[in-house]
């Protein structure tokens, strides 16, 4: 059995959305339960007319909200009857085997390491994001924005944590990782990227170089490590640019009866590269390296990209138990502390 509980009331398009995508996901997993974490009238009125399992879809009521324009630090700590707070509660107490969002991202991050702590072994949290990769398998990329500014030593961490996501999740033995620079020879980048350089090649037996920002796609490598600033920025740059090239197709294709007689010829195909430009194919971002599993969807999240979220990120993670394989990994990055303080 495997129990998410959710934040109903965070994101643009809240409840509905995520109440939708809760009731399509329970129809594709037997064994999933989810508890709906939010305003009670409004939850029982967003699930009037849907067709789902009510044996396994719970309703806890929470009648605060994290907005996007509260401080995360102060809003995580005083507004405790808030939906997200009792959805990470849960993950604390076991009622919960992860939790999952689209409100304030700043708040869940807060969160995560107020309620659930740190692994052992993790200096700081990062976010895991995938994204699409032309050769025709996804990439892994961390931190996606929890961590601004990373110690070579944390880079690592993230190393261990997206090799066994890809393992695990991906189902690719034996990933290549590559540290993101501005050149792919050793001793490019800042002080931080050289050291990190170092001590991956020591540490990571797939470390496979540096890897610049045009080999992101191309499958040059399957993890692909870098600070939270620079992984944020990546992240929302290929987000944008995947919808203003889908939005110009279809702009163009329209634009006269030839082009839209050829579009027509060439849909497949042009539905085949929609579904791979699709930020909505995984649902969002996991915050690796806490005791427990939280998930950042999109705040503009439709209910697609939560019924994603849930299939293939939540739900197998917590089938592979990929937390407690975390555990394990990361008892080899113990002596980073002493290196990394070596090199600095």
């Amino acid at each position: 059995m495997v129990r998410i509980a959710m934040d109903a009331m965070g994101g643009d398009f809240a409840p509905g959305a995520i109440v939708q995508g809760a009731a399509a996901a329970l129809s594709q997993r037997s064994d999933l339960h989810i508890i709906l974490v939010g305003r009670r009238e409004m939850l029982e009125k967003e699930l009037q007319g849907l067709s789902y399992p009510a044996e396994r879809l719970h309703l806890v009521h929470a009648p605060e909200i994290i907005g996007n324009n509260d401080n995360p630090g102060l809003a995580i700590r005083s507004k405790k009857g808030s939906s997200m707070v009792a959805a990470l509660q849960m993950v604390r107490s076991g009622e919960a085997d992860a939790a999952l969002s689209a409100g304030n991202t700043g708040a869940l991050m807060a969160g995560g390491l107020l309620f659930l702590g740190r692994l052992s072994g993790i200096s700081r949290p990062a976010l895991l994001a995938v994204m699409p990769g032309f050769g025709g398998d996804p990439v892994v990329l961390l931190d996606a924005g929890a961590n601004m500014d990373a110690r070579p030593g944390q880079l690592v961490q993230y190393a261990f944590m997206g090799c066994i996501y890809t393992e695990k999740i991906l189902n690719r033995p034996s990933p290549r990782v590559a540290l993101l620079n501005v050149g792919t020879e050793p001793q490019k980048g800042n002080s931080q990227a050289k050291k990190a350089y170092t001590l991956l090649k020591e540490y990571i037996p797939g470390f496979c170089g540096n890897i610049e920002g045009t080999d992101i796609f191309t499958g040059a490598a399957d993890v692909i490590v870098c600070d939270g600033f620079v992984g944020n920025i990546v992240l929302k740059n290929t987000e944008g640019l995947a919808r203003g090239i889908l939005g110009q197709i279809k702009a163009e294709c329209g634009a006269s009866a030839r082009y839209r007689l050829g579009a027509a010829l060439l849909k497949p195909a042009l539905m085949r590269l929609r579904a791979k430009l699709d930020d909505s194919e995984y649902g969002g971002a996991l915050l690796v390296g806490v005791k427990g599993l939280c998930i950042k969807c999109h705040g503009s999240s439709r209910a697609r990209s939560i019924e994603q979220a849930l299939l293939r990120q939540a739900y197998p993670f917590v089938k592979g138990r990929v937390l407690e394989l975390f555990q394990e990994a990361l008892a080899e990055t113990a002596c980073l502390g002493k290196e990394e303080t070596a090199i600095d």
